[in-house]
């Protein structure tokens, strides 16, 4: 038989373990994942109809220099920044954003009676359980009135009229959430891709100063250096102030060298094409493609100087066909305005 004392002091041992875990907060998987909301109108951040994406108080319109090409679709561009919160400079990749900021991007398109016609809205949201960014997809209803949550994606059939007025048709791929992952995804972590500090440098039209350095006087981004300090990357469309090599760079760099890099998902090419880039192998200049198959087209080379009709690098990306069509995600027609930029680079390469 136990001695008294004994049992007294299990006891309160007990006891004390007992309350020590009652007093340990929860781990942070217990809390559950951020859960998106059903509908877009859900989150509050326009005014008035929804449609017209009027931004509340505290919602950040920004545009970028270069854009990425997706079936000539208007984008608008949005960052919601908790309350009281800033945006940190960072010299290469996205601008770091504080914990539960939401990047909103949202796709439409121009029909043949010149109407805004909506098709999507993107959202990225970093959660603060685990530090990681999110992302959800929203399809906009016939009515044009609210966009609803849409994991699967969807093929959506669309006439619609270029950069230059022309009336083109196709079957818009909205891409479901695996495949926003893909293009979004650098070493297994998934992270912004346009808004870094060089793609926002710009000046836009209307305004006085680059938006960086707007962004700054108004206390919603810290540590910007000065202005002659921080890097730009190039309009593609602007031949006035760039030259064919540089507008030809910053396009590829955003639209190749997401996946086209480090740690994204054509790594395995060895084709890099950031706007940084210097290694003429890592640029495709006389570099025999990796696992291009028979997407090369029956060519040799990533890149011939002097000889676009013999590169694979504008052969697929004058290509709609699958296996074939590069950038595989997020078009279905061909950019005719892009693919004549590249070439003309390929061909004024010295040989």
């Amino acid at each position: 038989m136990r001695k008294p004392c004994l049992m007294i002091g299990c006891l309160i041992s007990w006891l004390a373990v007992s309350q020590s875990c009652q007093q340990r907060p929860a781990p942070a998987a217990a809390q559950g994942a951020f859960q998106f909301k059903e509908k877009l109108s859900d989150y509050g951040f326009f005014t008035g109809a929804l449609k017209a994406l009027q931004p509340r108080k505290g919602v950040l319109n920004y545009e970028l220099s270069t854009p990425l090409f997706t079936d000539y679709a208007l984008k608008d561009r949005f960052i919601v920044l908790p309350e009281g919160k800033t945006m940190q400079y960072t010299t290469h990749g996205a601008l770091d954003f504080p914990d539960s900021t939401f990047i909103v991007k949202n796709f439409a398109y121009t029909n043949p009676a010149h109407e805004k016609m909506m098709i999507e809205t993107r959202l990225l949201f970093k959660d603060p359980a685990d530090k990681q960014w999110k992302v959800m997809n929203y399809l906009w209803n016939k009515e044009q009135l609210d966009a609803d949550k849409w994991i699967l994606g969807k093929k959506i059939p669309i006439t619609f009229l270029d950069d230059n007025g022309r009336q083109q048709s196709t079957m818009y791929q909205m891409p479901n959430t695996n495949d926003c992952k893909r293009c979004h995804i650098n070493n297994s972590v998934l992270t912004p891709i346009g808004p870094k500090a060089r793609n926002l440098n710009f000046v836009r039209k209307g305004q006085s100063q680059s938006q960086l350095a707007q962004w700054a006087a108004n206390g919603l981004l810290a540590g910007l250096p000065a202005m002659d300090q921080v890097a730009q990357l190039p309009d593609w469309k602007d031949s006035v102030h760039f030259t064919v090599n540089e507008r030809a760079r910053a396009y590829l760099d955003v639209n190749c060298a997401h996946c086209h890099t480090q740690g994204g998902d054509a790594f395995n090419t060895g084709l890099f094409l950031e706007y940084e880039q210097t290694g003429k192998d890592h640029l495709g200049i006389m570099k025999s493609p990796v696992s291009a198959g028979g997407g090369a087209g029956g060519l040799d080379y990533d890149v011939v100087p002097g000889d676009a009709l013999h590169s694979i690098l504008a052969y697929r990306m004058n290509s709609v066909e699958p296996g074939t069509a590069m950038p595989e995600l997020a078009r279905t027609v061909i950019h005719k305005e892009g693919v004549a930029l590249i070439k003309q680079w390929i061909d004024q390469m010295r040989k």
